[in-house]
């Protein structure tokens, strides 16, 4: 018995590297055409008779004549941030209301947070453009901060009312008990233990606000306004494509929520106890 445990697991072992292997060789692919000159990965970047490593195509992209990822990056951090920050403080005041008092039609509106969760974006293309034309938000930042915090609050008020729901209530009693308000327990009790929560609803909303391209593709139009994710297909030419650039482009794409996870990861698995459904 001792030895077939043994076997499983070895063979068990075995299996994730192999799937992480095929996970990872992509992004191998993508890194090795991105540092090396485009006559060395013509064939293939798993030749490697010639290898000489370049970060001119990082620097390319950066500066490119079309589409400078160095303003792209900017005009990314302009909407990533405060289209993070203003949807995490709604949705964490409504999960703990929702989470904390009764009151009528609350499971009426917990169902209707859930179902906005499987609305698919392009649903809504047509309308929020629409809507946006009305208001004269089209080709501006304020639209598309307003947009993605209007599409994150849902699933962000989801993910602290689940979060909530798993934190004892005593220690809130015990300071209501002591004279304490709503308001003081909330900011002097709760919010210092929710900050695993905070950071991975962060993580998560960032990395989905700075990776959008679609809902960007609905509202910005002026070249100077473009995003990160709009300028890299335009650095594909015509008659001519550089998978170097491209592929950098894309790494710097990658780079900016990668270091976010790095930033946030020992707060990020046991901010996930949000996803539970209770």
């Amino acid at each position: 018995m001792t030895k077939k445990r043994i076997w499983v697991k070895v063979f068990l072992n075995i299996f994730a590297w192999f799937i992480g292997l095929i996970w990872i060789l992509p992004v191998i692919g993508i890194l090795m055409t991105a540092i090396r000159p485009f006559d060395e990965v013509i064939n293939g970047w798993w030749h490697f008779k010639e290898f000489t490593p370049t970060f001119s195509n990082f620097i390319n992209a950066l500066n490119h004549p079309t589409a400078p990822l160095i303003v792209g990056m900017k005009n990314s951090l302009i909407i990533a941030l405060p289209a993070t920050i203003l949807p995490l403080f709604i949705a964490t005041l409504a999960g703990y209301g929702i989470s904390r008092y009764h009151f009528p039609l609350r499971k009426g509106l917990i169902i209707a947070v859930v179902l906005t969760l499987a609305l698919p974006q392009q649903m809504i293309a047509v309308p929020v453009f629409q809507m946006m034309s009305s208001l004269g938000l089209v080709d501006t930042y304020m639209g598309l901060i307003l947009l993605h915090t209007a599409w994150g609050i849902p699933w962000i008020t989801f993910f602290m009312r689940n979060y909530f729901k798993t934190m004892p209530i005593s220690i809130e009693e015990a300071a209501r008990i002591d004279g304490a308000s709503d308001f003081q327990i909330f900011y002097r009790v709760v919010l210092p233990n929710i900050f695993p929560a905070i950071a991975s609803a962060s993580a998560l909303q960032f990395t989905w606000v700075w990776s959008d391209f679609f809902l960007a593709l609905i509202l910005i139009y002026s070249p100077d306004k473009l995003l990160i994710t709009q300028r890299v297909p335009l650095m594909r030419g015509v008659y001519h494509v550089d998978w170097g650039l491209l592929s950098a482009a894309s790494i710097m794409v990658m780079i900016v929520p990668i270091l976010i996870y790095l930033l946030l990861q020992r707060y990020y698995v046991k901010g996930m106890v949000g996803w539970t459904i209770k």
